[in-house]
């Protein structure tokens, strides 16, 4: 067994430990009109029409221009340049905006050329009616946010909802990596990728500094005199610095909610994945006073995925940071409490109450729970993937290492939609990406996905071939031995591996509670009438064994794993649970 960690350290004094705010080592704290104005992000639109570009900037300079600045090209080359000197000048594009039909250079071979400089910024291309399709088939090959039909008018009802829509979302991202919390760490190491992904999953904005790549952590160390060996530390916005954090501990110092407001509640969610939030959206907007608890963060397993496109009414896809972002945001407007890097560890039934039993002690008394604690990914068991588990060996997307994959080798284990969208996504940094799946894609995989895939020039996909053995050096992943469809085992060199393979629905705390399914599975309606159900009446369409315990999402037995599907059962098990209370 490996030795418990240390204890982190605290300084939040002026002495050795303590390291002054951003503000007096050097960073400008007031900046001359012109600098200021130079440093605004950049909105750059471009139209070969002189009069069209002058009427979109015109626009553009009405909406958005004291927080932006409003920069316009007569073609894609000449933007182009405007790109190159703004990353020359380390300044940022949020927002390109692209004519479809444009001489010498069309709008969708410019973005992608423009993606390369600027691959956060949001893309949106100017169409007319007769170009809707290539503006459809642009979404796929520059991963295209939005299209806009010409003209727009007004432009307070068909323009500026869209694109303030746009740019709230790249605030949000630039936000993440502009924060005041820093975090210095081993980029392989478990303790620094747990709490990178805990602050990028929470969407708490940090910086990550890599000791052996940036020069800035090495003397931030020096300064607050952290020895090498008490790494990751994180630099708080007061000037305190953490010593080897757990995310725990983070937490509490960063004021994430960790404890309950009230009593009692309505309705207790316990996960925070799109069923849980659906069911967090509508509960609190009916009435119930309503509180979700996360053992991780807001938006699942959905959550992790970097494109879901077949969620109904998102025409180009949304990212699953995004639509947690959304739904978490929606749901505390209306008055939902949520409570995360808490665990529903219990339940037990007194009376008309259920109680959920917490990690790290204390309780949550409900009227109704509903359990959408969704599925985690099953654990690789082959030699040196446990050992090697966030040093290279990643479960779900870890977002938080695609940056770091650029022009390296990432290997992904698994067939499934997650799997396909974390391959297209780090597609766009690594130089290789290689999916190792036992059966065809298409068994397991929707259509615009494989579509996709085998579009992607830099994307292999190796159909029956399995890991069993991941090897390292110097503490971080170096290759996997591959066993192929004839048996044969091969070494392949990769720089980071991130898997994908099976569903185990976190139903351990429900053990002689709730009945479930020989998987684990919780079981439902008629189901759970066949398991023992207590009442004379008969139990809901989504309620369990238990009279006022509800379940929704991938943790019920025979459900659809799909991000609508579990949205649905979210909202139709709030329906269900007023029926409850009122009987």
């Amino acid at each position: 067994m490996a030795p418990a960690p240390a204890p982190a350290a605290l300084h939040t004094s002026c002495g050795p430990g303590f390291v002054p705010p951003l503000s007096t080592l050097g960073a400008v704290s007031e900046l001359d009109p012109a600098t200021a104005r130079r440093t605004r992000p950049a909105i750059v639109v471009v139209d070969d029409e002189p009069a069209v570009l002058a009427a979109v900037s015109r626009d553009l300079r009405r909406g958005f221009g004291e927080r932006y600045r409003i920069l316009r090209a007569g073609s894609g080359a000449e933007a182009l340049e405007i790109l190159r000197e703004l990353r020359t000048r380390g300044d940022q594009a949020a927002l390109l905006i692209a004519d479809q039909r444009m001489p010498g250079m069309a709008g969708t071979a410019y973005l992608v050329e423009a993606r390369k400089l600027f691959p956060d910024a949001k893309r949106v291309l100017l169409t007319a009616y007769a170009d809707t399709e290539a503006a459809i088939a642009a979404i796929n090959d520059v991963a295209l946010d939005y299209y806009l039909l010409k003209p727009w008018d007004p432009p307070e009802e068909q323009l500026y909802p869209v694109l303030e829509d746009l740019l709230t979302t790249w605030e949000s991202g630039a936000a993440l990596e502009a924060g005041g919390l820093r975090i210095i760490g081993h980029r392989f190491s478990k303790e620094s990728h747990d709490l990178r992904d805990f602050l990028a999953r929470n969407r708490v904005p940090a910086r990550w500094l890599d000791v052996e790549r940036d020069h800035e952590a090495r003397e931030l160390l020096t300064i607050t005199g952290v020895e090498a060996d008490r790494l990751p530390v994180a630099l708080l916005e007061d000037g305190a610095v953490l010593e080897r954090p757990t995310v725990l501990e983070l937490a509490e110092r960063l004021g994430v909610a960790l404890s309950p407001e009230q009593d009692h509640y309505d309705l207790v969610i316990v996960g925070g994945g799109p069923a849980g939030l659906a069911a967090a959206v509508y509960g609190a907007s009916e009435g119930l006073r309503t509180i979700m608890v996360e053992r991780e963060a807001p938006g699942g397993q959905a959550g992790q995925s970097s494109r879901i496109e077949n969620y109904l009414g998102f025409p180009v896809g949304l990212s699953g940071s995004d639509l947690a972002r959304r739904a978490t945001d929606q749901a505390r407007r209306l008055g939902a409490e949520l409570l995360t890097i808490r665990d529903a560890v219990g339940l037990r039934v007194e009376g008309a109450g259920r109680i959920v039993e917490l990690s790290g002690g204390g309780s949550l008394s409900a009227s109704c729970v509903l359990v959408a604690s969704g599925v985690s990914y099953n654990q690789m068991s082959a030699p040196g993937f446990p050992e090697l588990t966030g040093a290279g060996v990643y479960y779900g997307a870890a977002m938080t290492e695609a940056r770091a994959c650029e022009q390296q080798h990432v290997v992904i284990i698994g067939g499934a939609n997650s799997a396909g969208q974390a391959a297209v996504h780090f597609s766009t940094y690594a130089a290789k990406v290689t999916m190792l799946t036992r059966s065809p894609l298409e068994k397991s995989m929707s259509h615009y996905l494989v579509a996709q895939l085998a579009a992607l020039p830099n994307v292999e996909i190796v159909t029956g071939a399995q890991a069993v053995a991941a090897e390292g050096e110097d503490g971080h992943l170096r290759r996997l031995q591959i066993r192929t469809a004839d048996g044969a085992v091969t070494p392949v060199d990769a720089d980071a591996c991130f898997v994908f393979i099976g569903a185990a629905p976190r139903t351990d705390w429900l053990a002689g509670t709730v009945a479930r399914d020989e998987r684990g599975f919780i079981l439902a309606g008629a189901e759970a009438r066949e398991a023992g159900w207590p009442l004379a009446r008969e139990p809901l369409l989504l309620e369990t064994s238990v009279p006022g315990v509800f379940v929704a999402g991938d943790v019920r037995a025979r459900s659809i794993k799909r991000v609508a599907s579990a949205v649905g059962e979210g909202s139709m098990a709030v329906s269900l649970m007023h029926e409850y209370l009122a009987g």
